[in-house]
């Protein structure tokens, strides 16, 4: 195990600086609860950027935080060579590598978490005896629920999102001066096209995106779930991406897939457990909401347009907005079978267009409708607004 831990932590025997783009985002909000003894976990789509957001913040513990190196420890505990051994074990061991006494303070970085059967109880038990600060990844939502409310009131979750736009001009090491604000446009259409997966935006390997989907169907749905019926799966996939943006129900579903609702209501929640796809509910009361359709939204849009081509620029755009609005909670408006977008938990009323303006039916909707505030967001142009 020795080899292993000094392989996962270079920092202990040379200098360490990340190297990779730094997502400010979430540095920041690492920074924020690094001296609260909660117990952080990142969360997301598989390879959405949780491992190098980890690394990133070690570095910057070293070289800006004044933290010893030998008082941080990353493994990533999905690794084969460690199956048979409890965190606690693991942990131990780096201990004596490093000679620390149980009372020191270290820094545990606990990528893939869940892979750990009575994780809960282990972290509970660090939680509550040690002096350890933790962070913690994991990938999956459903493994992440504490059924026997082991660190309620210990942890706070934070989910990695693909990258903004923001980020996608950082990472491709474009950087836009007030005088060419036109090429935002230009740019913006290639990150429609693209998405904010890290590794293919920087790559452009469209294979990774299609082998990134076909293994997180594979393992973290099919295998994990036991399902033994393999193509309805990734056709229930392919149905929800070509039909993003869209309302659609479990009926609908079942009887386009010649399934059961239940088993189509069953599927819809594995991929919405696994990050690949969100749902957003019609505004309204209760019993509305439950019993309306949904629409569903892609995680990625590089992911969407694996699986349907690079078309429909409306429903790419919406989906984006829908990506970038996803923390407050929005619904989506349907009066007398009129739609508008979304309308966010605080009462703003949002309408997405890409380069197009609201039918005459929409506009009476969008005038009469009581908000706090109401956003028509047209192009990049109202995109780039958004951000602000």
């Amino acid at each position: 195990m020795e080899s292993i831990l000094y392989k996962s932590n270079p920092w202990w025997e040379e200098d360490y600086v990340f190297l990779g783009f730094s997502r400010e985002i979430y540095l920041k909000q690492l920074s924020k609860y690094l001296k609260n003894k909660d117990i952080l976990f990142l969360t997301g789509l598989r390879r959405v950027g949780k491992t190098s957001i980890l690394k990133n913040f070690i570095s910057e513990l070293i070289q800006r935080k004044g933290v010893a190196p030998k008082e941080i420890f990353y493994i990533s505990l999905d690794l084969y060579a460690l199956d048979d051994y409890s965190i606690a074990e693991i942990v131990n061991e780096y201990r004596k590598i490093q000679k620390l006494r149980s009372s020191q303070k270290i820094y545990l970085f606990l990528d893939e978490v869940t892979s750990k059967k009575n994780y809960q109880q282990e972290l509970k038990n660090f939680y509550d005896l040690e002096n350890i600060k933790i962070f913690a990844s994991s990938s999956s939502a459903s493994l992440l629920k504490d059924k026997n409310a082991y660190l309620t009131g210990r942890q706070r979750i934070m989910e990695v999102m693909p990258l903004t736009f923001n980020e996608y001009l950082q990472f491709k090491e474009v950087s836009i001066k007030k005088a060419d604000a036109h090429l935002y446009e230009s740019y913006f259409e290639e990150y429609m096209q693209d998405g904010g997966m890290p590794e293919y935006v920087l790559t452009g390997d469209v294979t990774y995106l299609q082998n990134l989907i076909d293994n997180i169907i594979s393992k973290d749905i099919i295998a994990h779930y036991n399902i033994r019926n393999n193509q309805v799966v990734k056709d229930f996939y392919k149905l929800l991406m070509e039909r993003s943006g869209k309302q659609l129900t479990f009926n609908k579903i079942a009887n386009i897939l010649e399934i059961s609702v239940d088993s189509a209501r069953r599927y819809f929640y594995y991929f919405e457990e696994t990050y690949l796809i969100y749902s957003v509910e019609k505004y309204g009361k209760l019993n509305e909401r439950l019993k309306s359709a949904k629409k569903i939204y892609a995680s990625d849009v590089g992911l969407r347009n694996v699986i349907t081509g690079y078309r429909d620029k409306g429903a790419i755009f919406e989906n984006l907005i829908y990506l970038q609005i996803k923390e407050q909670n929005p619904s989506y408006l349907y009066v007398d079978g009129i739609e508008l977008d979304f309308i966010t938990e605080d009462g703003i009323l949002i309408e997405a267009k890409f380069n197009s303006v609201l039918n005459p039916r929409q506009q009476k909707l969008f005038d009469k409708f009581e908000a706090k505030e109401k956003l028509v967001v047209n192009g990049v142009d109202g995109f780039m607004e958004l951000l602000v």
